[in-house]
This record gives structure tokens, sequence and C-alpha cells, in this order.
């Protein structure tokens, strides 16, 4: 059963209408969100996808739920990934928290536009010429192990935008201050573009990037474009409530990059397996299908995101709270720690080894 052509155009319009909304709020009323206002928007953000998934097993079965579910998912803690380089951007150019929201927003709707440019492109490539789910998958693993085994830390990621902050700086005259929101401001009686304009590249330069991770990773788990542009707009939506619910809390979610590497790596593993069972390519097995090859069902595959995304989650907050009660005043490393500190002198008492966030 295919999706209603009326609720595809419907549930693009409501969705476009909410974005809208959310963006002229920003404008008129820019603020920093307190924990419970962001809570109740990533709630009901939250909320308004498991209702779109209940709307789509009515109309169109659960195999297309259970794939928009996979996607959401995924491209969900992806977007979370994302969380950890918008706050070294924002720390790194010194934006004021009060106007963080309409940078957040604008790095959305970039993203948004990004995305549909690749998707539409995926959806061709993939129709035109299925041999590309081996470079996808091959790309996902790659990328994966990269993930895992970064050997360095998200700065890596803010260090690729200073190539288009210098032709910026370069082409365009750019003020030394912020002029609160604004993209323009008048210095001396000269028009001039304020920081904010670098912070724009370096958000969409930064989702550029990550678009070319999530794409690749959401074609794994449906091949139908328009799952695949609503699981984005759903993860996307929210994000910026997201990054202010977390705030601090993203420093203590030190394994959730090996739980991202391991859903890219299954389903990198699950696209070469799938370009297998479709094979076309003449060297492998003579261009025939092969058959043995095990199919990964999207249930299948939804199981073992939620697990993953549970077991990062889960393991970064006890190693978290194992170290903060580690450091608890009174205890023999935090009391060492303290007289040594009175005294100018190493702390005599040796520390646990705690392993470091790459």
């Amino acid at each position: 059963m295919d999706l209603p052509v009326w609720f595809e155009i419907g549930s693009m319009a409501v969705l476009l209408i909410i974005l809208i909304a959310d963006l002229l709020l920003i404008i008129k009323r820019p603020h920093i969100p307190s924990n419970k206002e962001s809570t109740l928007w990533v709630l009901f953000y939250v909320l308004l996808a498991l209702v779109f998934a209940g709307l789509m097993w009515m109309f169109a079965g659960g195999e297309y739920a259970g794939q928009f579910v996979a996607g959401w998912l995924t491209e969900y803690s992806l977007s979370i990934d994302n969380l950890f380089v918008f706050v070294l951007i924002m720390s790194q150019f010194s934006v004021p928290r009060r106007y963080q929201q309409k940078v957040l927003m604008v790095g959305i709707i970039i993203a948004l536009v990004l995305r549909g440019i690749f998707i539409l492109l995926g959806a061709a490539i993939i129709e035109n010429f299925l041999p590309i789910f081996y470079l996808f998958g091959a790309f996902l693993i790659w990328t994966a192990w990269k993930q895992a085994f970064p050997g360095g830390d998200h700065d890596e990621d803010v260090k690729q935008e200073t190539f288009i902050v210098r032709l910026l700086r370069r082409t365009v005259d750019i003020s030394d201050t912020y002029d609160g929101a604004k993209v323009r401001t008048v210095v001396d009686g000269k028009k001039m573009f304020t920081p904010m304009i670098i912070v724009f590249a370096a958000i969409g330069v930064t989702d550029l990037l990550f678009a070319l991770d999530s794409i690749p990773a959401i074609f794994g788990i449906t091949q139908n474009a328009f799952i695949v542009f609503a699981a984005n707009i759903f993860a996307l939506m929210g994000l910026r409530q997201l990054y202010f619910l977390l705030g601090g809390l993203l420093d203590r979610l030190r394994y959730l990059h090996y739980g991202i590497a391991f859903i890219l790596a299954f389903i990198g593993v699950k696209l070469i397996f799938h370009a297998m069972h479709e094979n076309e390519v003449p060297f492998i097995n003579g261009g025939e299908h092969i058959e043995w090859v095990p199919d990964i069902s999207t249930w299948m595959s939804l199981g073992v995101i939620i697990v993953s995304m549970v077991v990062a989650t889960a393991a970064s907050l006890i190693a978290s709270a194992r170290e903060s009660r580690r450091d608890e005043p009174g205890t023999p490393v935090a009391a060492a720690a303290a007289v040594a500190e009175e005294k100018g002198t190493p702390a005599s008492v040796e520390q646990p080894h705690v392993e470091q966030r790459d």
C-alpha cells in the first residue's frame, strides 16, 4: 500500500506552517528558553512524530510506519551528535546566548534545504543505479570507524570551517562586534556584516558535512523519498530546544559516538546485503542475485537503533555518575587533591584511570 498523495502534501504543508511559526516566534521574542519550556517543546515534537507514525500505520501499514520510526530515530541520534559541533561553534565565535536560538533555527533551515537536495539526488541515483548501495554501505562503515575512533575531537569539525571564514573575511566587510541578532549593521556610517554571517556560514558547512553521512544512512532503512524527508524534518524539529535542554549534559554523553558508530556500521552492512540481493555488478557472482545473504527487516533495524542509543546513553550517564561520586568531598581521591592544592604539591594518592572521550 502506498501513502495517499493528499496525506503527503497535507503533512508537508502542516510541518512547513509549524516551522514558520517557530521561526517567527524566535524573531519576535529572542530569549533563553527555560528547562521547562525546552522540555515541553521537545516532548511536543516527539509526540508529533509518533502521531505521524500512527497515521502512516493507518494509511499505509506497519512496514512504512516502521521505516519512518527507524529513519527518524537514526536521524535524531545523528542530529544530537550535531549539537556537539554547534556548541563548539557558538563558543568559538562567542555568540551571545540570548541569540543562539536564531542561529540554531537558521542552521536547521539550511540543513533542511541541503538534505532536501541530497534526498532528491539520492532517490534519482538509486532508481537508475542500484550498485550505489555498495558505495553507500562502504561509506557508512568507513564513517562509523571515524566516528568510533576519530583520532581527535569534534574540534576537528570546526577547523574545517576556517576556509569559509577566511574567504568571507577577504570578500566582505565584517564588524568586530555583534549588533543583537542582526546580520547587517552600520559602523561609522558604513554598512557592514556582523560576525553573525560567519556563524551562519560555519553552521551551514557543518550541516553539509553531516548531510553526507545522514542521507546514505536513512536510505539504508527506506528508499521512499517522502519518508526520508519526513524523518529528517521531524529529527531537526525540536533540535533547537534540545540544544538548550541538554546544555552541560552533552559533555556527559561520552559514549554516544560509539552508539552512533554502531548504528552507522549496522546500516552500512544492511546496505551491502541489500545490494547483494539486488546485485547487477558483473564481477560479483557473475551479475546474479545473491540469495543466501540474510535479509535485515525494518523491525530488526529499529530494535538495533533503539538498543544502541539506550546502551550508549546509559553507559555514559553511569560513567559520569561514578566520576562525580569519586570527586565528591570526603572521598580519598578528592581529599588528597584538596590537600595537594593547599600545599602546592601533586597529590600522592594514585587516581584511578578514567577513559577520556576522544
